[in-house]
């Protein structure tokens, strides 16, 4: 086989044979010579390094993320960890407002089945001290579930409310008892002392005529103590005319006490004093003629003798 090219032209004539072997020759050199031009291995190996870098930043990717999950839950357990000792300590709070409602319950003699603090309490959470690192042998704190602890917490929290509740109820319980105990108006203003003038319509010390006593004076050096004969609020503490210096204590119930002749005040209007506090000194001021404590008591406004009050006994004596 061979391939004759003629050319024929004006002037020239050419005539060109190939024989079969040139032929496969002349193929072979001009292929090698395309492929090398066109280099078709450039791209591929293009390729091959852009999906290498893809894979790679996959991975860097992923490996970042493994990472931030691995956070996220290392976080998680660390808060859950928290919240368990958290809920330890109000378990712990709660049995102790459970003992204290206990014992005043008892002490106030109330009747246990309306304060009923016996009711026993789950307990769970840590065995360590709450004060602990939450860090330390984190692994060895038991799993805790999301509903298992929000379910403890809320238990926790009813229980702590239904004995914040009783507690302020047996609070506002003893607390009327304790003020009914110590309202209660008894004894003398003070320690030491005589009585030098009764209630009563009596001879005016000053012009002789009879007059209306309010009161019960008691003689005592100047100086002496002043005591409340009952715990209350006091209402007035300062110079009335008559009086010299004053001291008015409201009792609640309508009772109200005055302690007059006073030669120093150690109260101030609004003061809530007790039964047996000191809250002036004996003096020889306003309409006196001696350091003496003129002692009033009124009844809804209206002044009645104290000699009742002063020699009565305190309830359960």
């Amino acid at each position: 086989m061979s391939l004759a090219i003629i050319y024929r032209g004006k002037k020239i004539r050419m005539k060109l044979r190939f024989s079969q072997r040139r032929l496969l020759s002349l193929l072979g050199i001009s292929l090698f010579l395309l492929i090398a031009y066109m280099q078709p291995w450039k791209g591929l190996s293009s390729n091959a390094l852009v999906v290498q870098e893809k894979i790679e930043a996959e991975q860097r990717s992923l490996a970042m993320q493994a990472e931030a999950v691995q956070e996220v839950r290392t976080q998680a357990q660390r808060e859950l960890t928290a919240l368990t000792m958290k809920l330890g300590e109000l378990q712990a709070q709660t049995m102790r407002l459970e003992a204290l409602g206990q014992r005043l319950a008892s002490e106030a003699q109330l009747d246990t089945g309306e304060f009923d603090f016996s009711q026993s309490l789950p307990i769970g959470g840590p065995d360590q001290s709450p004060y602990q690192s939450i860090d330390h042998n984190i692994a060895e704190w038991p799993v805790v579930t999301e509903h298992q602890l929000l379910s403890d917490i809320d238990l926790a929290l009813e229980q702590i409310s239904s004995r914040q509740k009783q507690l302020s109820l047996l609070e506002s319980l003893m607390l009327n008892h304790h003020i009914e105990e110590e309202r209660f108006i008894v004894g003398r203003p003070i320690q030491d002392g005589w009585l030098s003038s009764q209630y009563g319509v009596r001879k005016d010390p000053f012009h002789g005529n009879p007059s209306m006593h309010n009161g019960i004076d008691y003689a005592a050096p100047e100086g002496a103590p002043i005591l409340a004969t009952g715990a209350g609020i006091v209402t007035f503490a300062g110079h009335r005319s008559g009086y010299g210096k004053l001291v008015e204590i409201d009792h609640g119930a309508g009772l109200r006490t005055r302690y007059g002749h006073m030669r120093a005040i150690n109260v101030q209007v609004g003061d809530v004093v007790t039964r047996g506090q000191t809250i002036a000194e004996v003096g020889n001021l306003g309409r006196s003629t001696g350091p003496h404590v003129h002692y009033e008591i009124l009844e809804n406004g209206k002044h009645v003798n104290p000699a009742r009050y002063v020699l009565r006994q305190m309830p359960g004596e």
